[in-house]
């Protein structure tokens, strides 16, 4: 999952070259920058894939579906931050 967002400045002339690759290839300029990233200093292994994985698979817990989720949430939002939910309601 994407969580960073990164701005660069580029030049015209490398702009241009990076959105006709992306229309040749049919994907965004950002994967292709994210791809040049891996290419250049590396990028996961299939060891640390797997290694996460097996930590998802240690964990506790169970599937909450969306509407369950955003009740757990309110609750807990209302009991630590009392002021925030009456001006959330607003």
């Amino acid at each position: 999952m994407l969580k960073e967002r990164l701005q660069i400045l580029v030049t015209a002339d490398q702009r241009r070259r990076l959105e006709l690759e992306a229309r040749r290839s049919g994907v965004s300029v950002g994967s292709l920058v994210r791809d040049a990233v891996d290419a250049r200093f590396g990028s996961i292994t299939l060891e640390e894939r797997r290694r996460a994985l097996n930590e998802m698979r240690a964990m506790n817990g169970r599937f909450v579906q969306p509407d369950e989720l955003d009740r757990i949430v309110e609750k807990e939002r209302e009991q630590n931050f009392p002021d925030d939910s009456a001006s959330a309601a607003r």
